[in-house]
């Protein structure tokens, strides 16, 4: 807006000093139009205005805010992000001293997982209805302008990946890819990539990324809180090629049972997401099993994961709470209520990296690499947590953002980086909590969005600095 009328007042300018044919020089308005809109859900509420801070009284009724750029903070190449006028989510929701979020989009039914697409949008799975919204901001001031269903009829979509202008989307029992042929902003070409991925009840979410191999990696939980699974690919990550076939290389290929050849790893009872470091590691995390009480087992936020390695469920878990634990805390114990299977015993589990307190439920997770997050930050995990349902009441488990501390390529420490969402003593998704964080990703601009199934929204959070 402040450019627009910056070239308005030199066009003026030039009219006065030169000619109107120097006027006429200015930049010609660009002649692409826009392509149509997609089918768009109103919001619950109407999108503010955008303004440079929050102010104690109104603007004048004549005079509109304006979204001003806030100077970043580090010395990286991304550009300054915006920052809305204070909302409700500014006032409940506690972040670190310099940061400010504030609803980006709402009325969003079970908002799962996030991605930007190469459009600039972020697309968000809404997993118990079957669709994914599309959320454009196409005037940039850090508000949604409106809900687009890009895609609909899917079966519990929820982990999204874009690759090579395709959205892969993470079903129950399949993997599909979509795109927008027509411009449309609906993703209406979809074709099945593979349906070798296990259906059926218990956890029902499924998560998708390309690994720095150029293969696809999909995350799939266990059917029970307990149990020894009858098909392979439950409790595991799976490994595809592009085209959904198994690759050769994959530490189970020639097992002979052909649901088998896919696992990458396994014993991991509910790793909701994972992600690759610069250096090609992995690292997921694992919800662990329930009934062994308010403390036990600890939660697995941070797992490395190896080809053909075993973690644990559903016979062992890494017992303390912490990181870079001493050896003697650090191998996994025997969890009583299974009978171990012939030639297996704890020690071949691999322990977590960094784990926290049982019941915490971790979900999404991602990689400070680059934006206008202060430097420290940098290298870091943020990740985010559901909290408990099931834990007396002096113990519940926070709904929040955490962020895990990295140094020397290692997690040390944790620390809240949001809370706010439930009040105190409320137990997190319980009746009049405001919300649940799911998923957490950062935009090309650097802020960091996050996700929340039960108040239906995505939260946007930018530095300004302290």
């Amino acid at each position: 807006m402040i450019a627009a009328r910056v070239s308005r007042t030199l066009c003026l300018l030039s009219l006065i000093a030169l000619t109107l044919t120097a006027c006429g020089a200015a930049t010609p308005a660009p002649t692409t139009a826009p392509p149509p809109t997609a089918t768009v859900v109103p919001t619950l509420t109407e999108k503010p205005t955008a303004a440079a801070e929050p102010a104690a009284t109104a603007a004048p009724a004549t005079v509109a805010p304006t979204a001003t750029p806030v100077p970043a903070p580090t010395a990286t190449d991304a550009p300054a992000p915006l920052i809305p006028a204070a909302d409700e989510a500014t006032t409940r929701i506690t972040v670190p001293v310099g940061f400010h979020i504030t609803v980006f989009a709402e009325g969003l039914p079970g908002a799962r997982f996030l991605a930007f697409g190469p459009d600039g949008a972020l697309y968000v799975s809404l997993m118990g209805t079957g669709r994914i919204a599309r959320l454009p901001d196409a005037d940039e001031d850090g508000r949604a302008d409106a809900v687009e269903i890009a895609a609909e009829g899917l079966s519990t979509p929820h982990g999204l990946e874009w690759h090579e202008g395709w959205l892969y989307v993470a079903e129950l029992d399949r993997l599909e890819r979509l795109r927008d042929e027509d411009g449309d902003g609906v993703l209406e070409q979809r074709e099945l990539v593979t349906d070798n991925l296990p259906g059926g009840g218990g956890h029902r979410s499924r998560t998708v990324h390309f690994g720095p191999d150029g293969m696809i990696y999909v995350a799939a939980g266990s059917s029970c809180n307990i149990c020894v699974e009858e098909d392979p690919r439950r409790a595991a990550i799976l490994r595809f090629a592009p085209d959904g076939s198994i690759p050769a290389d994959n530490p189970f290929a020639d097992d002979p049972d052909p649901r088998r050849q896919a696992v990458w790893a396994e014993g991991l009872r509910n790793s909701v997401d994972f992600l690759f470091l610069p250096d090609g590691r992995l690292w997921a995390n694992e919800n662990g099993s329930d009934g062994l009480g308010d403390n036990v087992p600890p939660e697995a936020a941070v797992i490395e994961i190896e080809p053909g390695r075993h973690y644990g469920w559903p016979y062992c878990y890494t017992p303390v709470v912490g990181a870079n634990l001493p050896p003697d805390q650090q191998a996994e114990v025997r969890d009583d209520r299974m009978d171990l299977p012939a030639g297996f015993d704890c020690s071949q589990a691999v322990p977590a990296l960094f784990t926290d307190p049982a019941h915490s439920a971790p979900l999404g997770m991602t990689l400070v690499e680059s934006g206008n997050f202060p430097a420290e930050y940098q290298g870091d995990l943020l990740e985010g947590y559901h909290g408990s349902w099931n834990t007396t009441a002096a113990s519940i488990r926070d709904c929040k953002v955490r962020r895990i501390v990295v140094e020397e390529g290692l997690p040390v420490s944790a620390e809240d980086f949001a809370t706010g969402w439930r009040a105190e003593g409320q137990p997190c998704g319980s009746a009049g909590s405001y919300g649940r964080p799911v998923d957490v990703v950062f935009a090309p601009d650097g802020a960091l969005y996050i996700s929340d199934d039960l108040g239906n929204r995505v939260y946007r959070v930018v530095y300004m600095g302290e």
